[in-house]
């Protein structure tokens, strides 16, 4: 199969391949993830290789029947986004996140969106603590596994936010009498919800709350980026 149309695209992750070649992971609106070859693009010759940047925002096409297709045309379709210090760590981490839980070749339109929204906000200095909650929030939703802040999951009551709760992955927050779970805040859980500014308890909270409900579908093996962070 050859695309004849140029595709909007993000590069995630890229490692070398052969001599002077790159393997790409690239993330479309329209195909969804999947793997590319961009052959000899680190060559002399080659313009390319300084362009097939994670955070580059790219108009690509490519051929192939395979899972791994073989990349034909790559453009800029804008400025790249620039991240330093904790917002790069951050983009490594949400890259991370999609690798992981991302099927192959699943269309995700909003999801795009929702990502090339959320580089630009850590570009453009947003506390990224919230910025990282809301994506968290927003790809699970859009993997089917959408999450539950603002009704307690056994009687269906609105959430209080002077109340604690414990929230129950694949549940809900119930109440704090009500079996085992990690203890929340009401107020964190509307916060989510609402996509409201989170204060320091409630990023905590957050913080906590969605790393505990991630590793429900990661497993166990350790998010490389998370430890990178730490590490700074």
């Amino acid at each position: 199969m050859k695309n004849s149309s140029l595709y909007p695209a993000f590069i995630l992750h890229r490692r070398p391949y052969s001599n002077t070649s790159l393997l790409l992971e690239c993330f479309t609106a329209s195909h969804g993830r999947f793997p590319v070859i961009a052959k000899g693009v680190n060559s002399k010759r080659s313009g390319l290789s300084g362009l097939l940047q994670p955070f580059s925002p790219l108009l690509i096409n490519w051929r192939g029947k395979g899972e791994v297709k073989t990349l034909v045309t790559c453009e800029s379709a804008g400025s790249f986004i620039r991240l330093t210090k904790k917002a790069l760590y951050c983009g490594f981490y949400i890259n991370e996140l999609m690798i992981r839980l991302l099927g192959r070749l699943d269309s995700h339109n909003k999801l795009f969106e929702y990502y090339e929204e959320a580089l630009k906000k850590l570009a453009d200095g947003m506390e990224f603590e919230q910025v990282l909650r809301r994506y968290e929030i927003c790809l699970l939703a859009e993997l089917g596994y959408g999450l539950n802040f603002n009704i307690e999951a056994e009687t269906g009551k609105p959430i209080e936010s002077e109340k604690c709760y414990r929230y129950v992955v694949e549940h809900g927050p119930v109440s704090m009498a009500s079996g085992s779970g990690l203890t929340i805040s009401g107020s964190t859980l509307l916060a989510l919800e609402y996509d409201r500014q989170l204060d320091k308890k409630e990023r905590k909270e957050a913080r906590m709350l969605m790393r505990k409900v991630l590793a429900n579908y990661l497993g166990d093996k350790p998010i490389k980026s998370r430890e990178l962070f730490q590490l700074l």
